[in-house]
């Protein structure tokens, strides 16, 4: 007995129609977005420069080919590299995510919507330079700005209620379909040909959470978003050669992703596109930690100076209990060895423990040559996680989008400290007008990691007025901040 399969295509399904009429057709009147999303941008290419200074980061950059060089191609901030638009937005992808320093959303789903940049930039600067070089206009700073805002939505709403990590998925999914859609936008396509990308990004194959995880997290998290990025832009740019696209990629049964690869389950949302995203989103500002460790870093920064008023340090500790959030629980509870630097800042022991010890969690302190002090294991061992529903509760209410640690510190001696809790960390929206003066401090400093004086004075000058920066054309910005091969 045979069963025949209608062969008929309906319309597309609506997950992909709201995203393109939303990347069409949405007029961003918000000032707080794109003033946000100003902030956004200096933090998250600052986070690209410290990233240079790794080794690691830097072997994975330029050409595919060695001393390949694109005329109008893209160039790479912080490089002499110039590129074509695909391998840049790897190149920049990667050094935004390296250090897990950049912005964050969190929800049913969790991830970085700044990763987008990499896509974006490099396709706004290779348009603007290309532009230039026909007689046509520049790409200016503004548009890049509401081209950061539309990703930060699509991936940030789809996110909202829809836990891609439940099913061993990786969040970069949604960055590989932000960037599809926005650099699509970019680079003119029609409503059809934006339809037929984004359907391509979601049959596209999809990455394993796998290297997030014990026993497997490795580097490969930290080029996860530079790998996604760069594919949408790929898929954006074949769509636009007219190439074909698959209206029901989510729906079809026993073929389509629902089915293959969401538990049958369609997609369902909090809200409508619009500007919320970039408007709540979150900052890494004080520390390169997951996310969900950031407000148990403050704490443990609070209790290492109370441990000194009292004459004592972390060597005087019994145990630390720490209530938490489940997301917490489930990502970054972790006991037993730390193979490398991505399996260290997504253990919430490790960064406790060095903030206790030292009095501080910068980039460096997930490194080899600091994670062999045999002190770090010893204090591990004696913290534990504990979920608090309340925690878990206030972490997914819209109106709150709490991260909350609070941490106990019981004494060799019996004294039992009070517990310190942080509800919602610097870089959170409620805490807005005490981070943003430190997210410029940060800036500043990446850009003295890596440029001389001069240079730093001139980009400085060139961004630090939002006025002045929506106005800059997008390669003129970008060739201030290339250095010398």
């Amino acid at each position: 007995m045979t069963t025949q399969i209608s062969n008929e295509r309906t319309s597309p399904d609506q997950v992909l129609v709201d995203i393109v009429d939303y990347v069409q057709n949405y007029k961003i009147e918000s000032e707080l977005a794109l003033h946000t999303a100003y902030y956004c941008f200096l933090d998250t290419i600052g986070c690209g420069f410290e990233a240079l200074t790794y080794p690691a980061c830097t072997k994975l950059l330029g050409p595919v080919v060695p001393g390949t060089v694109v005329p109008n191609g893209s160039r790479v901030p912080g490089t002499s590299f110039q590129l074509d638009p695909i391998q840049a937005a790897f190149n920049i992808g990667t050094i935004i995510r390296w250090l897990d320093f950049n912005d964050t959303w969190l929800a049913a789903e969790w991830g970085h919507p700044s990763d987008n940049l990499g896509g974006i930039l490099a396709t706004a600067d290779w348009l603007s330079r290309s532009n230039v070089s026909a007689g046509l206009s520049s790409i200016k700073c503004g548009q890049l700005l509401q081209a950061m805002v539309l990703a930060h939505e699509i991936q940030g709403v789809l996110a909202l209620e829809n836990s891609f990590n439940k099913v061993g998925l990786d969040h970069v999914i949604l960055v590989k379909v932000a960037s599809t859609a926005v650099t699509g936008k970019l680079l003119g396509l029609t409503r059809e040909q934006l339809i037929n990308a984004v359907s391509l990004a979601f049959v596209d194959g999809q990455a394993l959470r796998t290297y997030r995880h014990a026993p497997n997290t490795g580097s490969r998290k930290s080029w996860a978003a530079g790998d996604a990025t760069s594919r949408g832009v790929r898929l954006a740019l074949i769509a636009k050669t007219g190439e074909m696209g698959y209206p029901l990629v989510l729906s079809t049964p026993t073929w389509g992703f629902y089915d293959v690869l969401f538990d049958g389950r369609p997609f369902v949302f909090q809200r409508s596109y619009g500007s919320y995203v970039m408007e709540n989103i979150l900052f890494k500002i004080s520390f390169p930690a997951e996310f969900h460790a950031q407000t148990a870093v403050e704490a443990a920064m609070t209790l290492y100076r109370q441990l000194a008023q009292m004459g004592r340090n972390f060597e005087d500790i019994k145990s630390i209990s720490i209530r938490t959030h489940e997301a917490a629980i489930r990502i970054i509870d972790k006991k037993g060895p730390l193979h490398n630097p991505a399996d260290r800042d997504h253990c919430i022991q490790y960064m406790v423990a060095i903030p206790l010890i030292f009095g501080r969690l910068t980039a460096a302190d997930y490194e080899n040559d600091i994670a062999a002090d045999p002190r770090i294991d010893r204090l591990r061992d004696k913290i534990k996680c504990e979920e608090d529903p309340c925690f878990t509760k206030d972490y997914h209410d819209p109106a709150k989008r709490a991260i909350a640690n609070a941490l106990t510190v019981t004494l060799n001696d019996g004294t039992r400290l009070h517990e310190v809790i942080v509800e919602f960390p610097i870089g959170h929206p409620r805490r807005r007008s005490e981070g943003i003066p430190l997210l410029l401090d940060k800036y500043r400093l990446n850009l003295s990691r890596i440029f001389s004086d001069e240079q730093q004075t001139q980009i400085w000058n060139a961004t630090e007025s939002y006025e002045e920066f929506i106005k800059l054309d997008v390669h003129a910005l970008v060739d201030l901040m290339q250095t010398e091969g």
